[in-house]
């Protein structure tokens, strides 16, 4: 078991004071800092504190010596890499509309853009590695998201709600249709519109909301609707992942709530603080609320427009762990939240990361003891066993991410 120290990513849309706070640094912070990377991504990994001072890159580690590492079988299974991401991601600002491919579409469009040769680091690549990204992310605070296409029925009143008429036409093509191929026609009719169609549709939109924001009694859920696409559309102007937003079902989790977002789910983070744990690849299929390249055909090849409120995980008890299940094999989270001093067991099994993101632990092995005060984290490997993590304040918080292979 080691430390690890952490790059911080300093993303626009990022919290001058979450990280930094997790971290014991000056707030607010010089910049933005969106995520803190816990893990052995190509592009930014984590580095080993060794004892006698020296620091190594967890990936240059992974990469000598898997099997000493991740398992044996974990390193055959995983072709020698750590399988998951783990992240604290801090959002003061909306993040961009965004899908993910499934498995086989990561394959395929991955050797596709290698035989077209087009750079793994070009703006324009949709498909940097051959993997899937499934997620999953933990509320630390309020956290707000759009999550997956609402159902039709309920879209259909929230337009009508709004009563805007430069969308009637838009409302009939869904009210024709109200099942996944209408929510289909329609965003891809919003998400193909030329920009001075554009130009015209989201100030329209806008009026809309404002009525319905200030209206005396509108219903709850539209009310927060209608401001979020208003908070959208000022920062977003005129950009076709405004009208797309009005399609997605409004998300808050509370603390310790969590959502699983799988291949094709449409998403956008709109603000808070959480734990981000998810495959450890690149692919992401925008589709707006960015200045960054939309590859409109391919996200569409991508989208899962089935439609209903995503299931809101609070996790079960695993021991004195909650344990949040997915379908997903590469990862596995755990949280443990003890309100009084006490110690419990790390399971074992494979690479693992221990955050602590409150109060203070200590980490117990047979070769020694390690601190961890808030914002510490700590590499597991495989060997790694028979270790007990003992919280030394009131209100200590851990998580621990692995993969799922039991």
């Amino acid at each position: 078991m080691e430390l690890l120290e952490n790059p911080v990513r300093p993303y626009a849309w990022g919290s001058r004071t979450v990280i930094a706070e997790l971290l014991g640094e000056p707030v607010p912070s010089t910049h933005p800092q969106a995520e803190l990377w816990f893990g052995a991504h190509p592009a930014d990994p984590s580095r080993l504190v060794h004892a006698d001072g020296r620091r190594t890159s967890l990936f240059e580690a992974v990469h000598a010596d898997p099997e000493a590492l991740l398992g044996t079988e974990r390193a055959r299974r995983w072709d020698s890499t750590l399988p998951f991401l783990l992240k604290v991601l801090a959002a003061d600002e909306p993040l961009s509309l965004q899908a993910h491919p499934s498995a086989a579409q990561a394959v395929e469009g991955f050797a596709r853009e290698e035989r077209n040769g087009i750079p793994r680091d070009a703006p324009d690549r949709n498909y940097r590695d051959p993997h899937h990204k499934p997620e999953l992310i933990c509320a630390l605070s309020e956290f707000h998201a759009l999550v997956g296409f609402r159902e039709p029925a309920a879209t259909l009143r929230l337009l009508r709600a709004l009563d805007v008429p430069d969308l009637t036409g838009h409302v009939e093509l869904l009210a024709a249709e109200p099942d996944a191929d209408g929510l289909r026609a329609l965003f891809t009719t919003w998400i193909t519109l030329p920009q001075s169609m554009l130009d015209v549709l989201v100030p329209a939109l806008q009026e809309g909301c404002v009525r319905l924001a200030g209206e005396a009694d509108p219903d709850a859920d539209f009310r927060a609707d209608a401001r979020t696409v208003l908070e959208l559309s000022e920062r977003y102007r005129c950009d076709a992942g405004v009208l797309a937003a009005v399609l997605l079902n409004r998300v808050t989790l509370a603390p310790g709530e969590a959502l699983y977002l799988p291949a094709g789910n449409l998403h956008a983070y709109l603000s808070g603080a959480g734990i981000e744990l998810m495959a450890n690849s690149d692919n992401v299929l925008r589709g707006g609320l960015t200045p960054k390249h939309v590859d409109v055909p391919e996200l569409l090849r991508v989208l899962d427009f089935d439609s209903g409120p995503p299931p809101v995980l609070t996790g079960s008890a695993d021991g004195s762990w909650i344990r949040y299940e997915t379908p997903a094999e590469e990862f596995l989270l755990r949280r443990h939240d003890a309100p009084v001093p006490t110690g419990v067991v790390v399971p074992d099994g494979g690479p693992r990361i221990l955050v602590c993101t409150a109060g203070a632990a200590c980490l117990r092995s047979p070769a020694g003891d390690l601190d961890l005060p808030r914002g510490a984290s700590v590499w597991l490997a495989a060997a790694d066993t028979g270790l007990t993590v003992h919280s030394r304040v009131p209100g200590t918080q851990l998580f621990l991410a692995g993969d799922a292979l039991g």
